[in-house]
């Protein structure tokens, strides 16, 4: 009972923080952050892209989502199809909470994506498109926060979520710290992003 009491919590504080879907549909793309039960937390699903020159995010640890396409009358509508294309899962068997705020990508600043926040109350099942994604991964949120750190390339130090071959960092980092601000009762604003 307790567990499901601190569960509730979380999806209650989300619920509270975060944007309705109508807002900032003038955004280029939509991603998820699936978010599943675990004991009293719940797991982030990230996905690790493929190898390809053209892509600037090639090989990195990212989360499940793409452009909008012409076809796409929505956001909700590219994230529900991108969704379903690269890992499989259906998100009308999802709860959608809600969206953060928009954000606009380093290496391609004509994109601005915007961050869908997903329940799924079961086990989803996973099906990667292997044209797309190599491997995926559930973490916990406590989890990710245990292996907060930085991450240092050629071109500068970044903070980053450091589990052991799955490095966390840029984009997706800044997205899921923006949920460990809400979880943690401030403002993802008041923190600079």
């Amino acid at each position: 009972l307790f567990r499901v009491i601190l569960l509730n919590n979380l999806i209650e504080k989300l619920l509270c923080a975060l944007n309705s879907v109508s807002d900032e549909q003038d955004s280029t793309a939509a991603i998820a952050l699936l978010l599943r039960p675990v004991d009293d937390d719940v797991e982030i699903l990230f996905v690790k892209r493929v190898r390809n020159p053209q892509d600037p995010w090639s090989g990195q640890i990212a989360l499940p989502g793409g452009k909008r396409d012409p076809g796409d009358c929505t956001l909700r509508e590219t994230v529900t199809r991108e969704i379903k294309e690269e890992v499989g899962i259906a998100l009308d068997e999802c709860q959608l909470l809600g969206v953060l705020k928009a954000i606009v990508s380093a290496p391609r600043p004509e994109m601005k994506i915007l961050p869908f926040v997903i329940y799924c109350g079961h086990e989803p099942l996973i099906t990667l498109n292997e044209k797309e994604l190599e491997g995926f991964f559930w973490v916990s949120l406590k989890e990710l926060v245990r292996h907060k750190g930085t991450v240092t390339f050629w071109f500068g130090e970044f903070p980053a979520y450091v589990l052991e071959e799955n490095v966390i960092w840029g984009l997706t980092f800044r997205i899921v710290e923006m949920v460990v601000c809400i979880l943690n009762g401030k403002g993802y604003e008041e923190q600079g992003f």
